[in-house]
């Protein structure tokens, strides 16, 4: 069994910053991927941002230049830093972790960010 769990969410006012950590624990061999998801109220959960093992990244139009992600593979912990927000950015985060050829998803953490 695989556990994930994100922290670093919170309340920020638009144009401040955030770091989100995620922590991958339990039956880990290797993991393939780990990526950012977010889910608005009302709105389908989307891809912020992912990094694949060999560390290459994508990440969501929207966030591009904004966000950044990384990871450490030794530690199997994932994180994104989050600059510029804007209200648009407030979203439930949750973790992925792909271990193939399943998927583990965090709890979430929620991100708030005033205009």
């Amino acid at each position: 069994q695989v556990q994930v769990v994100e922290s670093g969410g919170g309340l920020v006012q638009a144009g401040g910053s955030l770091r989100l950590s995620c922590a991958a624990s339990g039956s880990i061999f290797s993991i393939d991927g780990m990526g950012w998801y977010r889910q608005a109220p009302g709105k389908q959960r989307e891809l912020v941002a992912g990094i694949n093992r060999g560390g290459l990244t994508n990440y969501a139009d929207s966030v591009k230049g904004r966000f950044t992600i990384s990871g450490d593979n030794a530690k199997n912990t994932v994180s994104l830093q989050m600059n510029s927000l804007k209200p648009e950015d407030t979203a439930v985060y949750y973790c992925n972790v792909n271990i193939v050829p399943r998927s583990y998803w965090g709890k979430g953490t929620l991100v708030t960010v005033s205009s």
